[in-house]
């Protein structure tokens, strides 16, 4: 009977050991446009138009903000634990670049090293303006609300 009971605790030891591990798996995603190397490649200068990028390798992520001749694929891959913040494992931007005439003129491919990591400063923004604690914001328009002279308040007619 006790080997029995040994058996029973072992089993749901190893299993709640399994399913604690399993919360540390790692957890990989996947953004943006699949990026194919032989299609990317077969895309030259003086050759290609935007009718055959587009059919080559489909609609863009984004057009560019300041010139309408950039075409922008971006691809990218995280990988995190759990539940950690994703970190960029590879990151791949293509740059197709268009002539006035429609016609490429550049193919520029950026990875991992373009990408800037923005800390803010202690996850606060300073902000202009007084400094008010929770008591402050519950409390603060008590007698404010109503008073005369001001929004809101009560007035006499002079008529």
């Amino acid at each position: 009977m006790f080997r029995q009971a040994g058996r029973i605790s072992a089993i749901a030891a190893l299993m709640a050991c399994a399913l604690a591990s399993a919360g540390c798996s790692r957890v990989r995603g996947y953004q943006g446009y699949v990026s194919d190397s032989i299609l990317v490649d077969s895309i030259q200068p003086g050759v290609d138009n935007r009718i055959s990028v587009e059919k080559t390798l489909g609609r863009p992520s984004f057009g560019g903000q300041f010139d309408e001749n950039d075409w922008y694929y971006v691809s990218r891959q995280t990988r995190a634990y759990a539940y950690a913040k994703p970190k960029p494992s590879v990151q791949t931007v293509l740059r197709v670049r268009f002539d006035a005439a429609g016609n490429v003129a550049s193919v520029d491919k950026a990875g991992l090293d373009r990408v800037v990591n923005i800390d803010p400063k202690k996850g606060k923004t300073a902000t202009l303006g007084k400094d008010r604690s929770l008591l402050d914001e519950l409390f603060g328009n008590i007698g404010q609300v109503g008073s005369v002279g001001q929004s809101g308040g009560t007035t006499d007619n002079p008529n």
